[in-house]
This record gives C-alpha cells, sequence and structure tokens, in this order.
C-alpha cells in the first residue's frame, strides 16, 4: 500500500487535519495502536472499556467509587505530549506500603474525580495537564461489572477473575454478560463513532476488553450504520485464560456471536492480522504459559464477509510480543485511503 504514503506525509506534516479515528477496546494492545496513530492524526477518539476490577482500578473503583482507571490511564499516556519524567511518573506502580500496587497515575485521577466532582470531567482535565493528542471516552459512565459463562454451565465474576482463570481445553467461554445489563452508552462515545472516518476494534484481549465494549446496542448500531471502513486488528498470541486454541475467525466469530450477527458484513470490513515469522526462542517463551500464535485461515476469515489482509506486525520488546505501533497505524491508515479511494470518498 506504497501508494497511499504520500497521504500519510501529508497526515504526519499537519496530524490537526488528519482524518477522524475511533479505536475500540482497552488494555495494551488499544495503548500500542494509539500510539502510532498519533504520529498522523490528533482527531483521535479511543472508546475504552470500564470493566476492569483487578488490581489499582479494582481497589479505587471499590473504596472511591469511582470507574476503573487503569485502562484510560494507559490510553491518555499513549496520547500524550509530555515530558519522560512526567510520563515515569504517571506509570509509576507503588512497591512497599500501604499504597504498593497502586499507580499513581491512577491515583491522580482518583484525587481528580474528587476535585471535579465526577469521573469525565477528571478525565477531561486530566488530559489537558498531559496535553493529550485526542480524547479518551468510557464506554459507558455506569458501574460495570462482566461475567463469563463457560461451555460447562460454570460462571465466572469479574474481569479480573476471568483473565486470572486456568483455561482448560474443552472448557471456553460462551458467553460474556454484563450487569447492569441495559446499561447505556456514553453519548459522546456513540457520537465519535457517528463523526469516524475510520474504526478500529482491537487488539486487546477479545472477552474482557473488546467483546466488553460491543455488549452495548448502541455502540454496534453506531458500527453498523457508518459508512467508515471498519477494521477487526487481531492479536498476535492467544491467551491461556481466553482463547486457547483459537485462530483469527474464531476470534471475529466470537464477537458476531455477542452481537447476534451470522456475518461480518456491516460490522467490519477488514481484519488486519500479523505473518510474522517469530522466533523458536519466542515460541518457546510463550509455549510455557499454554499461548501460541493466532494463525489465520483465509478462506474462513473471508467467508466471514471480511477481507484480510496480512502484515508483519510484530515485534519483540521486553521478551514480549508486541505489534510495531507505527507498522500497525500506516496499515489501517492506508486501508482506510484505500477503502475511501474505490468508493470516490475521503479520509
Amino acid at each position: 500500500m506504497t501508494e497511499y504514503y504520500e497521504a500519510l506525509l501529508r497526515f504526519v506534516r499537519d496530524p490537526y487535519c488528519g482524518p477522524k479515528i475511533v479505536v475500540i477496546g482497552g488494555g495494551t494492545g488499544l495503548a500500542t495502536l494509539l500510539r502510532g496513530l498519533k504520529i498522523f492524526t490528533y482527531q483521535l477518539t479511543a472508546v475504552v472499556t470500564v470493566a476492569d476490577d483487578g488490581g489499582s482500578s479494582g481497589l479505587l473503583r471499590r473504596d472511591m467509587g469511582i470507574l476503573p482507571p487503569g485502562d484510560i490511564r494507559n490510553c491518555l499516556m499513549a496520547l500524550a505530549d509530555t515530558e519522560p519524567l512526567m510520563t515515569e511518573l504517571m506509570n509509576y506502580r507503588f512497591r512497599n506500603g500501604r499504597l504498593s500496587g497502586h499507580n499513581f497515575g491512577n491515583l491522580f485521577i482518583a484525587a481528580m474525580s474528587e476535585v471535579c466532582g465526577n469521573f469525565f470531567d477528571a478525565v477531561t482535565n486530566f488530559s489537558e495537564v498531559l496535553r493529550v493528542r485526542g480524547r479518551v471516552l468510557p464506554v459507558s459512565l455506569e458501574d460495570i461489572t462482566i461475567r463469563a459463562e463457560l461451555a460447562d454451565g460454570s460462571v465466572i465474576e469479574g474481569e479480573h477473575s476471568i483473565g486470572e482463570r486456568r483455561a482448560t481445553p474443552g472448557n471456553p467461554i460462551r458467553r460474556i454478560r454484563m450487569t447492569p445489563e441495559q446499561a447505556p452508552a456514553f453519548e459522546q462515545a456513540v457520537a465519535a463513532i457517528d463523526a469516524a472516518d475510520l474504526i478500529i476494534c482491537g487488539p486487546g484481549s477479545l472477552y474482557t476488553s473488546i467483546i466488553p465494549d460491543l455488549l452495548f446496542p448502541e455502540v454496534v448500531a453506531a458500527i453498523r450504520r457508518s459508512t467508515a471502513p471498519r477494521i477487526f486488528v487481531c492479536n498476535l498470541m492467544t491467551q491461556p485464560s481466553e482463547t486457547m486454541g483459537y485462530d483469527c475467525s474464531d476470534h471475529i466469530r466470537a464477537v458476531l456471536d455477542h452481537v447476534g450477527m451470522e456475518t461480518a458484513k456491516g460490522l467490519f470490513d477488514y481484519c488486519v492480522a500479523s505473518d510474522s515469522p517469530i522466533s523458536p526462542e519466542t515460541l518457546l517463551r510463550y509455549a510455557e504459559q499454554s499461548a501460541e500464535p493466532v494463525v489465520f485461515d483465509r478462506k474462513a476469515v473471508e467467508a466471514l464477509g471480511v477481507r484480510l489482509v496480512t502484515v508483519p506486525l510484530a515485534t519483540v520488546e521486553e521478551e514480549k510480543l508486541r505489534h510495531d505501533h507505527v507498522l500497525l497505524a500506516r496499515t489501517v491508515l492506508s486501508l482506510g485511503l484505500r477503502h475511501a479511494a474505490e468508493r470516490g470518498a475521503n479520509v
């Protein structure tokens, strides 16, 4: 897709005039994508899950009655234009004493929530402090919890417990449900999807980051009525607690099962997957955790109504596989430009 490099360079020169992009999900995968996208456009909106109930976020959620700040903080820091020391400070995790395990940035957002009177205003002001290039919005302002129903009929309560469970072959997650079931999506998040030039879901934990955002009918309806290109970014590796044995089409099919669709036509136009070779050492390290590469079968993916695009996207950071944030951003933007060109539109 090198024919779009000139347009991409134009975005780099003036990111304030870049396309309006909405990314949906949570966790480190979403933050990785945002770090790449902010090179090309400042018109970014992250719509972030609020189901986290573990660690520092879970403690603050229970003690202070606020939305979990962790995933939102990760996205804010990915979009921040601030000094390295400030970034280090906001990501600092206390190691000792009564604050052990707490993240300073999470505590800062919690304090801002009390100063500002509510969580959303706290995030807005926090964004100004960090000179965030874009917006980070919770998918809902409601106090959401999720539960997983497994194949054997058992139920696991809470995002943290789902992510930490010991998965066993033959007993996968069948359904994610949220409480309250009729919780409304945040209106600003839905409006951002409606206004987007490009919509991206993932990468991120399938059942605890991506699907929880898609349990809101308003979010799914906004994606489906959009004329913007809609892209699903597949994970690099399976997650033993959630997607043991899943291939690329299984990830998409799980989303479809939760939104009540048989094919992805009208929900996703493209699926982006990595075809990077992975070293034996890295494979062995992940195999020790019962994780393996997410393989793709082009026919199986495209039978779901999605165009599969494969690019060598994987890189190793601190012995962990990550998406190359610049290459991933370039890939999804080029897809958006190609999609628009095929339809005689602009991005």
